[in-house]
């Protein structure tokens, strides 16, 4: 076998050895003999990456022969392993810390927004057909706070003016207006007719609602006046008694020469049932696009659109999972799925913290020696590398306190493995089971976790004190061991239960 520096010429058949050795004869066709190889031997190449073969390395100066002893260096260990150094988040890192909260902050706009294509078309072929048509309407985008109202707004807004110029019509004004933020309800007026005529004062015995109808009823005054985008958030807070303040609004856009394309957006969906009949019979009933709750699988797919952001993985994907799937039970509120995760960023930062002062403590006082210092840096490091599905079912709990978790967290070991057991024997699609099968599934967890198992009469009696608290049905049969069970309460919390506790961890796997 040819030596690692040896090359072979093209169109001969001899191999030249990278130590300028004598061209070595191949063998024949015919078989005949070849010459005797070179004495001069070479280390493996696995021996040789820190290395040189035993050839003087004065002789290796030719670039061929440099090329070839780099590429059996195979440096693709050391590649790898720094690409991995590079990718792990160091939660005690302060910048890599802010980073990641920031991407998962209410207030940073991401740079698509997903999840809501539709409603955003829907919203943007309305303000379209307006400005092509020159013709004023209304619209009302109602949804449960938290599914992406003002943010598909936004976009909306930005997207309308760069079509407006690309398909030459005349970008329209923009007017954005958070109702909360107006000291009386007939303020909105006031900024709408701001917007118009930014310089020009108004009679004092004319209000602004009485000035705006003028404008729009005659056409003189209307003519060559822009169209007016007008965004009104949080479009409950002009609800009056008698509602005056928000059905004048609307009519705005009723009159002959209106440029106005109103946008109400509200978190109250029964808003367009109480105000909707109204407004139709005074002949400008809004166009109405709903935003629905998010979904499990919108969350997590938002959540994992944010954090792409970052070079480093943060989140074990089981913990998003478990975040998006608990929280779109709940609400499908987004912003609560974002204050969620930001609050484990902080579970995890106090851990660390603890961590950090627990090894100086136990340095300081001498209870570890130079060989055990650094075996417990690394496993801190380890563990306190990713945000794991432990810490989010804590920082759940702490959001969503619900009195079965409370209870499930609350009861005795082994009635907890019971659940879990009962839980991991639900998951094939069995709606119940019997004493004597669950015990078995008892017996192989309490055997997995080095737990003495009770016997199965003690564990029929557990079964009905379980029954008792609502979380398991237990059926009446001759011997325990046949009578049937049945869990009570959803497996997804006794899930999130137990999971918090690092003792149930594998055994919900």
């Amino acid at each position: 076998m040819p030596s690692i520096g040896a090359v072979r010429s093209e169109g001969s058949g001899e191999i030249r050895s990278g130590s300028g050795s004598t061209p070595q004869k191949r063998r024949s066709i015919s078989g005949g003999p070849i010459s005797p190889p070179s004495p001069v031997k070479w280390k493996s190449p696995r021996r040789s990456i820190n290395g040189s073969p035993k050839t003087p390395s004065k002789e290796i100066e030719k670039d061929s022969d440099a090329k070839a002893t780099r590429l059996h260096k195979s440096p693709m260990k050391n590649l790898s392993d720094s690409f991995l150094d590079k990718s792990k988040w160091n939660p005690g890192d302060s910048k890599q810390m802010s980073a990641a909260k920031e991407a998962l902050h209410v207030s940073t706009v991401p740079s698509t927004v997903v999840c809501r294509e539709d409603e955003q078309n829907r919203i943007m072929d309305f303000c379209k057909a307006c400005i092509e048509h020159e013709k004023a309407g209304s619209l009302y985008a109602c949804g449960c706070p938290g599914t992406g109202k003002s943010l598909s707004m936004e976009k909306v807004r930005r997207a309308l003016v760069d079509w407006a110029g690309q398909a030459g019509f005349q970008p329209p004004d923009l007017l954005s207006i958070n109702c909360t933020s107006l000291t009386n309800t007939s303020e909105i007026f006031s900024k709408i007719l701001e917007k118009h005529q930014p310089r020009k004062k108004t009679k004092s015995s004319t209000s602004p609602l009485q000035h705006l109808r003028n404008i729009y009823s005659k056409k003189q005054q209307s003519s060559g006046m822009k169209m007016m985008l007008i965004i009104a958030d949080e479009l409950d807070y002009l609800i009056t008694r008698d509602r005056t303040v928000l059905h004048d609004l609307f009519m705005l856009t009723t009159l002959p020469f209106s440029s106005c394309i109103l946008i109400g957006v509200s978190n109250a969906i029964d808003l367009a049932d109480r105000f909707l009949p109204k407004l139709q019979s005074l002949n400008c009933k809004p166009m109405v696009v709903t935003f629905r709750a998010y979904s499990k699988d919108q969350i997590l797919k938002i959540l994992q659109q944010r954090l792409m952001a970052l070079p480093f993985p943060v989140f074990q994907p089981q913990a998003l999972e478990l975040c998006a799937r608990k929280v779109g039970a709940a609400s499908g509120d987004m912003r609560k799925a974002l204050s969620v995760c930001r609050s484990v960023l902080e579970i995890v930062e106090a851990e660390l913290r603890e961590s950090i002062n627990s090894l100086s403590l136990s340095s300081e006082k001498g209870a570890f020696d130079q060989q055990t210092l650094p075996a417990l840096d690394s496993l801190t490091n380890q563990e306190i590398n990713i945000v794991r599905v432990d810490h989010m079912a804590t920082a759940l709990s702490k959001t969503f306190r619900s009195p079965i978790v409370d209870t499930i967290q609350s009861l005795p070991q082994h009635q907890q493995i019971i659940l879990c057991s009962a839980v991991k024997l639900f998951r094939g699609g069995k709606k119940d089971t019997t004493v004597g099968e669950l015990n078995k599934s008892y017996v192989d967890i309490c055997k997995s976790v080095l737990v003495p198992p009770i016997g199965i009469l003690e564990l029929s009696s557990m079964c009905r004190v379980l029954s008792d608290q609502g979380l398991l049905k237990l059926g009446q049969a001759r011997e325990d061991k046949l009578k049937r069970v049945t869990l009570k309460v959803d497996e997804a919390d006794i899930a999130f239960a137990l999971q918090g506790i690092r003792f149930f961890r594998s055994c919900l796997q």
